[in-house]
C-alpha cells in the first residue's frame, strides 16, 4: 500500500502556502544549456499522487531551481483547483465533464492503472468469489445495498468511485455503502472489517514494495464475460505485474481500467510548466511501470510541444 497521505509534499526548497499562480523563466546559462526556474503546484486524485512525486523528484534533480508541492485529496479538488487559479496542474483520475471542458479544462494522458474490488482478506464471501468471480450484476447489487457485506464506497469526490460507478452503470453518487475519505481511508477500513468490501486504485490495493496485494486485502477477481466461473485466462490478480499486463492487453474492463491524466485550464503559459508536462509524457514515462502504472506513450519532445 502507498504511504499514508498527509497532505501536501514540497519538491524543492520553498513551501507555497498559496499559489493563487505561478512563475517561472527559462534562461540558458554560461554553457547554452536550458536553465529553469520557478515552481509549480499539483493537486489532485489520489492515484496519482505516488506518481507524480516520482515526477516531481526527478524533475527537481534535473532542474534544482525548480520547486513542486504537491497535494493529494481527490479528482474532484483538483479539477475545481485547477479551474480556479489555486494550481498550475489538477490530478486526475476519470475523463473530464462536458461542464469542466467549456469552464477551459485540457486533459493530457500521462498513466494508465484501474479500479478493483477490494475485500478483507478474511471475509468468508472471499473464497467463493475465487471460484466463481464478481459479475458486474452481482457488484451492481453490492453497490445497491442488496448484501449483508458491510459496503464502503468514497466520502470525496474522486476519479475512483466515478470509475467504479461507471462500471456498474451508474455515478458515484448512486453507490451505496458507508462513505470513507481517500483510498488509504478505505483499505485501512477494509484491513479492520472482516465483513467488509470496498474498491481501491490499484495503488492501494497492492503493496508497491512486494507487488502483492496490501497485508489484510484481498483483490476480488471480476468475471468478465458473465458465465459464473472464474476462466484461467480471467486469472490474473496474483500480484500487481500480472493485473497491469492484463490492462495493458485489455483483458481488465475499461471500466475500470481507465486513463489518468494531468490537466490545466487552458494551455499552460507558465514554461516551467509546458517543461514539466513535456517531460512526464517523454523520459518521465518509464517510471510508470515500476511505480505501478502502465505508460501511456513515448513520444517526442517535438510532438508533445504541439499539444501545448
Amino acid at each position: 500500500m502507498r504511504k499514508k497521505i498527509i497532505g501536501m509534499i514540497v519538491i524543492g526548497t520553498s513551501l507555497l502556502l498559496a499559489s493563487c499562480g505561478s512563475r517561472g523563466e527559462v534562461k540558458r546559462g554560461a554553457d547554452g544549456k536550458q536553465v529553469l526556474s520557478g515552481y509549480i503546484t499539483l493537486s489532485g486524485a489520489f492515484a496519482l499522487y505516488p506518481l507524480a512525486i516520482q515526477w516531481a523528484d526527478e524533475f527537481h534533480r534535473l532542474h534544482p531551481d525548480v520547486d513542486i508541492d504537491i497535494s493529494a485529496g481527490g479528482a474532484g479538488k483538483g479539477i475545481t483547483d485547477v479551474l480556479a487559479d489555486q494550481v498550475d496542474i489538477a490530478m486526475v483520475s476519470r475523463e473530464l465533464k462536458p461542464q469542466e471542458k467549456e469552464k477551459g479544462a485540457l486533459a493530457y494522458a500521462v498513466a494508465k492503472d484501474a479500479v478493483v474490488a477490494t475485500i478483507n482478506a478474511s471475509n468468508p464471501v472471499y473464497r467463493e468469489l475465487l471460484k466463481t468471480g464478481l459479475s458486474q450484476k452481482q457488484a451492481t447489487a453490492i453497490w445497491e445495498g442488496k448484501t449483508k457485506m458491510n459496503v464502503y464506497t468514497r466520502s470525496d469526490a474522486c476519479g475512483a468511485a466515478e470509475t467504479w460507478a461507471a462500471f456498474l452503470g451508474k455515478k458515484q453518487e448512486d453507490l451505496k455503502g458507508t462513505g470513507v475519505f481517500g483510498d488509504p481511508g478505505v483499505a485501512e477500513t477494509l484491513q479492520k472489517d472482516v465483513n467488509g468490501i470496498g474498491f481501491n486504485n490499484i495503488g492501494y490495493a497492492y503493496n508497491d514494495k512486494t507487488h502483492k496485494p496490501t497485508k489484510g486485502i484481498a483483490i476480488v477477481p471480476i468475471d468478465v464475460n458473465g458465465n459464473g466461473k472464474l476462466d484461467a485466462d480471467e486469472k490474473f490478480y496474483d500480484t500487481l505485474d500480472e493485473l497491469m499486463d492484463a490492462i495493458a492487453k485489455g483483458k481488465y474492463p475499461a471500466p475500470p481500467a481507465r486513463n489518468l491524466y494531468l490537466v490545466t485550464a487552458g494551455r499552460p503559459k507558465n514554461p516551467v510548466v509546458v517543461e514539466f508536462l513535456k517531460y512526464v509524457r517523454t523520459k518521465g514515462q518509464r517510471l510508470n511501470g515500476p511505480a505501478g502504472f502502465v505508460h501511456i506513450y513515448q513520444r517526442s519532445q517535438a510532438i508533445i510541444a504541439c499539444d501545448l
